[in-house]
């Protein structure tokens, strides 16, 4: 299997040549607005990678989402987390249903780890092309705890991106954020977790909708990100209905009060992880049903 870095080398080429994404982030730079003479490339790697059939299903979800964030609602989409081409298909593919799913994905804003853009100039590249708030991730952090100026930096970034946060989220955008947090490795159960900071985004923000991917064209492998393989294939993203963010926290969070059974408190061991824990579930049984779909048209395919 051809890698990401070999198959499209001539495109990976031209966005690092043209890319002006920031290198170091700081509490200056959190916000980084679309660039759009990068995202042309992507949609040119997601195109050759998705197969026909691919498509996004619950576009009308999306618009009931969108139009209650031009209301002034803050609205967050949640998606599940398989690669580093989930923004690019989810944009795609929702571009593709028209001018409306076109004004749709321009108003989204992606929660990103500074990972992207420092740790490698190809992935920051390639990342330029959406638009996306920078944090200091809590995993990051845990691998620098002992490290005083990365903490003060840390504390930095995230109250800047917050402040921003919350200056943009009731301006008729989209807040994409992934709550595994990270990439799913075959390999590691535990990157499927949903990271517990998730709950503080559902419980400042007024809607959600939750999205699967299925489907897989980028296969996460160990190393660096561009030496992930790649390769064709079907891709259907699934949206699911808009949720209440404050009725969905509550009802988690009221089962675990009522419940009598003191080993599943022990097992959900706290409130905040029990919400992202349901999260998690829910994507999941989204993508178990968006995979049978999915078969299905494949086999009407072929």
């Amino acid at each position: 299997m051809e890698t990401l870095s070999s198959a499209f080398r001539e495109q990976i080429k031209q966005t690092v040549v043209l890319a002006k994404a920031p290198t170091i982030i700081n509490e200056t730079n959190v916000y980084q607005e679309a660039d759009n003479k990068i995202l042309p490339y992507l949609d040119k790697i997601v195109e050759e990678l998705t197969l026909p059939g691919s498509g996004l299903d619950g576009l009308e979800n999306l618009e009931e989402l969108f139009a209650k964030a031009k209301s002034g609602k803050s609205c967050l989409l949640l998606l599940e987390h398989y690669s580093n081409l989930d923004l690019s298909l989810f944009s795609f593919l929702l571009r593709k249903t028209g001018s409306r799913g076109e004004e749709i994905a321009n108003s989204v804003i992606a929660i990103a780890g500074m990972k992207l853009n420092e740790d490698n100039p190809v992935i920051s590249a390639l990342a330029s092309a959406y638009t996306k708030l920078v944090i200091y991730p809590s995993r990051s952090l845990q691998e620098n705890k002992d490290n005083k100026a990365e903490i003060i930096r840390s504390n930095s970034i995230n109250r800047a991106a917050m402040k921003t946060l919350n200056e943009l989220k009731t301006q008729g955008r989209l807040v994409l954020v992934f709550p595994s947090g990270t990439r799913f490795r075959p390999w590691d159960p535990s990157s499927k977790k949903g990271v517990r900071e998730v709950d503080s985004y559902i419980k400042s923000f007024d809607y959600m909708c939750l999205v699967a991917i299925n489907g897989v064209v980028l296969h996460v492998r160990e190393g660096e990100m561009t030496e992930d393989g790649v390769s064709k294939d079907v891709v259907r993203i699934s949206v699911g209905p808009v949720l209440s963010c404050p009725e969905f926290r509550s009802k988690i969070r009221d089962e675990l009060d009522t419940s009598d059974s003191e080993s599943l408190r022990e097992e959900k061991k706290e409130k905040k992880q029990a919400v992202v824990d349901a999260i998690m579930d829910e994507l999941e049984k989204m993508h178990i049903e968006g995979e049978k779909k999915r078969k299905e048209l494949l086999e009407s395919l072929t």
